[in-house]
């Protein structure tokens, strides 16, 4: 890459798209790289505030940007990601389907400290559409060292830092629980609210039980479910520390290995999972569910259909990031909740 007057560069190649930014009006590449420079081209240039420009010039140990953007793609784009053309240097990834969006952050944060290099991507853990931008990349220069990006890739590894898991087909079973609605006091409210969250997805509801404050009637319940052949079980309410609340060891009494009772969400500290013979999750969906606009299983649900299994640790990380401000307009997932980690 050599820099030379513009008024001299007629016939020259460019080595760099040269920006126009007309306010209101556009943002785009007058003139891309490799465009022969001709006499009708100077005084565009110049209006551009480009007095000189940068003409390529072959060295088999530097990289242009948009090789160099080429090969930073190559270590993000996955299945179901398709990426744009290279555009100033920099490419664009999006989703091909819907799914959960994953992040290797670890390996994310490597190359984004290597110096002259950037990966950026939206938050992992959640849900995108088809069609949602997931990550932008590119170097910082014009041009960089061949090494670096080599040293870089070797170090990256074969594994993508993204993962697209598209959402699984699941036949969740419902059991409501407490005496005010199982004896018809009350009407149940909560059902319809859980009704429409898996309506978002390709949830079957394949039963639904409501029980009173019994603990051994909410075991059966689920045990019911599950012999009807429930992939999920979702049970509402009882979940707090008063006396007769029984869920916890309903779920417990299952035989159902309990993952974490409590989480440091608001709205959700009182949420519950555990999975029954290893796969099958039983989720105890605190009151706060009911009547939150977003809450702890807003975070957990879609990890749980794209078929990821939850550790205490994924529940330890929630903290930062974790209380819901309850905006008067959610734009939730286009917000601080759930995102700490």
């Amino acid at each position: 890459m050599r820099e030379i007057k513009t008024t001299e560069a007629v016939g020259q190649v460019l080595c760099h798209d040269v920006t126009q930014i007309i306010r209101g009006v556009t943002k785009d590449a007058a003139f891309r790289k490799g465009h022969v420079i001709s006499e009708e081209d100077i005084p565009v240039l110049l209006s551009m505030g480009k007095d000189s420009v940068y003409i390529w010039e072959k060295d088999e140990h530097m990289l242009h940007e948009n090789e160099a953007a080429q090969i930073l793609c190559s270590l993000c784009a996955n299945k179901h990601m398709c990426s744009s053309e290279v555009k100033e240097g920099k490419i664009e990834i999006t989703a091909e389907r819907d799914g959960l969006f994953k992040v290797d952050r670890k390996r994310l944060n490597m190359i984004n400290g290597a110096g002259e290099m950037m990966i950026a991507s939206r938050h992992g853990d959640f849900p995108v559409k088809a069609g949602d931008k997931l990550a932008g990349m590119r170097i910082i220069p014009l041009v960089i060292e061949k090494k670096k990006l080599e040293d870089v890739k070797e170090a990256c590894g074969r594994k993508p830092l993204f993962e697209l898991l598209p959402f699984l087909h699941k036949k969740a079973g419902i059991v409501t629980t407490g005496n005010e609605v199982y004896h018809g006091r009350i009407p149940d409210t909560f059902t319809p609210v859980i009704e429409e969250k898996l309506a978002e997805y390709d949830v079957e509801i394949i039963g639904h039980e409501i029980s009173d404050d019994n603990h051994e009637r909410i075991t059966e319940c689920i045990k019911k479910l599950l012999s009807a052949g429930a992939d999920m079980i979702l049970c509402t309410g009882g979940m707090s520390v008063d006396p007769d609340d029984r869920t916890p060891l309903a779920i417990k009494n299952t035989g159902a290995e309990v993952v974490t009772y409590g989480a440091p969400v608001l709205p959700g500290a009182m949420f519950l999972l555990a999975y029954y013979e290893k796969d099958i999750p039983v989720m105890g969906l605190p009151g706060c569910v009911m009547y939150a606009g977003r809450t702890i299983f807003d975070l957990v649900l879609p990890r749980i259909l794209a078929g990821e299994r939850l550790s205490e640790e994924d529940f330890r990380v929630l903290g930062e990031g974790g209380l819901c401000l309850s905006c008067p307009v959610c734009t939730f997932p286009n917000c601080s909740f759930g995102k700490g980690a």
